[in-house]
């Protein structure tokens, strides 16, 4: 008798395998779907149906395994005390599937725009550029420098063989802080090769503005587990006195963060010629338009005094410049190295971002503060004991 049920039981697993194999994909996208557009009452509903297709046995080897995933699923998930992740922007939800992938929203507002362009007047021309070695003063394989001081040397060979100030040792904290002393710098909408005389070059949204940028950074280091703050506070509601106002943010933010190690101010550049011809840096990365970006690294030279370790912060900058050109050609600008400080004395690893100019496009800068996000992630794990 109990070799009679061994077999029976072994046809009945048979058998319910098969079903499995058949129809286990159905429920799995039949509960997916009731769970997305309706409460939980209705998604058993789906469940129940599904199952009517199903044998006893099948039926039961289902809930036995969704039993399963559920009890891992509430072991495993932290604690509060465990999380130290902060909680992601809407835009740093919805994560793309590929770094150039333009989130719906931009397509959505890139179609609203063109109406604006089919009754606007033509103030300017806009011309693309690809800033690279001859924009530079020093060159060192794929890394680049325009030196506009008037003391200092730069040798990026010997700069790269240091290492930078960093010591990871739980990427998990907040080791990264993004913010922005000129929050409201925007972008253009539509690549049009001109402007017009109604376009605004700051605008307090911040799903168009720099905060939008700094969300698509902070996007590939939630991807790579590396802690992050992203401060998107409005520093310049008046432009005089921002980086003043900036730099109080960030000092209360790192004493109450003291495992922050990163700080970066994301910005974009305005350039334009002296015949109102605005210029977009640009390069093709991956087959799509990336707005290049430029890091500026200060020193104390000349007017700029109390930045003792800005020698560190210049490694740091050539490091993360190398890194980024070598996963991205021709994405970065040549480094901008001179007589500033910027707030970047707060940490030995601070650096300020121009991401693109005010004539790139948001779906442009938005997919380069991807690239150099994930640019910042590879570099930092580097440096994970």
């Amino acid at each position: 008798m109990r070799n009679t049920k061994s077999s029976r039981r072994k046809a009945e697993q048979s058998r319910a395998r098969k079903e499995l194999l058949f129809v286990l994909p159905v429920v799995i996208a039949l509960t997916f779907w009731a769970g997305l557009r309706f409460t939980e009452p209705v998604t058993r509903v789906a469940m129940m149906s599904a199952s009517l297709a199903l044998s006893q046995g099948t039926v039961k080897t289902i809930q036995d395994n969704l039993q399963e995933a559920t009890t891992v699923e509430a072991e495993t998930e932290p604690t509060e005390e465990e999380t130290t992740q902060p909680a992601p922007t809407e835009a740093v939800q919805a994560v793309s599937a590929k770094l150039s992938d333009t989130p719906q929203d931009i397509l959505d507002m890139m179609e609203a725009e063109k109406a604006k362009y089919d009754t606007g007047e033509k103030a300017g021309n806009v011309v693309e550029k690809q800033y690279g070695k001859d924009n530079a003063t020093n060159v060192y394989q794929n890394v680049t420098v325009r030196n506009t001081t008037s003391s200092h040397s730069v040798d990026i060979k010997t700069s790269l063989k240091k290492k930078a100030t960093l010591q990871i040792t739980d990427k998990t904290k907040p080791t990264v802080l993004i913010f922005h002393t000129h929050t409201t710098e925007c972008y253009e909408l539509l690549n049009m090769g001109w402007y017009t005389k109604s376009y605004l070059t700051r605008i307090n949204d911040k799903s168009k503005n720099m905060v939008r940028v700094g969300d698509a950074i902070c996007e590939q280091l939630e991807k790579a587990g590396i802690g992050y703050i992203h401060d998107t506070e409005i520093h310049d509601a008046k432009y005089t006195g921002a980086y003043d106002r900036s730099r109080e943010t960030i000092t209360k933010i790192m004493a109450e963060n003291p495992t922050i190690q990163v700080v970066i101010d994301v910005h974009r550049d305005a350039i334009m010629q002296s015949d109102g011809t605005r210029i977009k840096p640009t390069a093709e990365i991956d087959g799509k338009k990336a707005a290049q970006i430029m890091i500026i690294a200060g020193c104390e030279d000349g007017k700029v005094t109390n930045f003792p370790r800005w020698e560190e912060n210049l490694t740091f900058a050539l490091q993360l410049q190398q890194t980024a050109e070598t996963k991205y050609p021709g994405l970065m600008r040549p480094i901008l190295f001179s007589a500033r400080k910027y707030n970047m004395d707060v940490t030995p690893c601070s650096v300020l971002l121009e991401m693109g100019s005010d004539s790139n496009t948001l779906e442009e800068a938005v997919y380069s503060g991807r690239l150099i996000g994930t640019a910042l992630a590879e570099l930092l794990e580097k440096y994970i004991t």
